[in-house]
């Protein structure tokens, strides 16, 4: 049996390893190779190889559409965060049976695909919408709010879109924590902002660093989001990106764009994996926290 299960578990290795070499490493490789080829209208990339998309980078415009994109992804993060911490820490109290049932009520919309979504809170938003039908009936307003195309509509959207990947991180630290140091914490009488500040967020901090990439990495790049809640006026990295391989035919400034995006990607990554390091070492509490 033995032998049988090794050849088992080596064919499985090896068709793992293929499938990620073919659609995972191979299109990456060909993307930083195209990064560094010259933009060709004809033939999308041509030879000589050289650094000017990388050079190009630094351009005022291009570091706009990054800071630009980096504001909104930062604010939907930091919305994300501060709605789902308090929304995970009371889940965290129900009861097995309940909290299962209210993360599949939570979970259950996000089952349909997120551009349908997209384009049902587009309505939502409209001169026409429900949101503005809401307003204008119970006398709020007396004209239609220009909800749609606004920065607000896309910070919207990728909050409604990306708030359960915040939520179910949080969730699996507030499984986690001790209850019992909460309790020695107030024997000792601290109160509850120095048991929250103290202990709760020192020893939930690995899912409040895992729910902010989760969210801040994939809002960096949702173009439709953009596209259809902000128009022209809210552009993400993603839009930028789109627009070179789709529009520009800049085949080799488009793959530039990408490789800074999975650039900055291993470095939130790093720096996960060091702020755990980091947690692990000084226990997930300061020395003196129970003092």
């Amino acid at each position: 049996m033995k032998p049988r299960f090794e050849l088992f578990r080596s064919t499985i290795i090896l068709i793992t390893l293929f499938w990620l070499g073919l659609f995972v490493l191979a299109p990456h490789v060909m993307v930083l190779i195209t990064s560094v080829l010259s933009p060709d209208p004809n033939n999308l990339a041509v030879w000589p190889l050289n650094l000017n998309s990388y050079v190009n980078l630094w351009d005022s415009l291009y570091l706009n559409v990054f800071l630009d994109s980096l504001y909104l992804s930062l604010l939907a993060t930091g919305i994300c965060l501060l709605l789902g911490y308090p929304f995970a820490f009371i889940l965290s109290r129900f009861s097995p049976l309940l909290r299962s049932i209210l993360l599949f009520m939570m979970v259950v919309p996000f089952w349909t695909n997120s551009l349908i979504r997209t384009y049902a809170i587009k309505l939502l938003m409209g001169k026409k919408g429900l949101f503005n039908d809401v307003l204008l009936g119970v006398g709020i307003i007396d004209e239609p709010l220009q909800i749609l195309y606004t920065e607000f509509a896309v910070i919207f959207g990728l909050v409604y879109i990306l708030f359960p990947f915040m939520v179910l991180p949080l969730i699996s630290s507030f499984d986690k924590l001790d209850r019992s140091l909460l309790e020695a914490a107030r024997d000792l009488g601290a109160n509850g902002w120095h048991r929250f500040w103290r202990i709760i967020v020192p020893l939930t901090s690995p899912g409040i660093i895992a729910g902010c990439l989760i969210v801040f990495l994939p809002a960096m790049g949702m173009f439709y989001v953009a596209d259809l809640l902000g128009g022209a006026k809210n552009i993400l990295l993603g839009n930028l990106i789109k627009n070179q391989f789709l529009v520009v035919r800049d085949w080799p400034f488009g793959s530039a764009l990408s490789v800074s995006l999975i650039v900055l990607m291993a470095l939130l990554l790093w720096f996960y994996f060091k702020a755990n390091q980091y947690i692990q070492r000084k226990g997930g509490l300061d020395d003196d926290t129970l003092k």
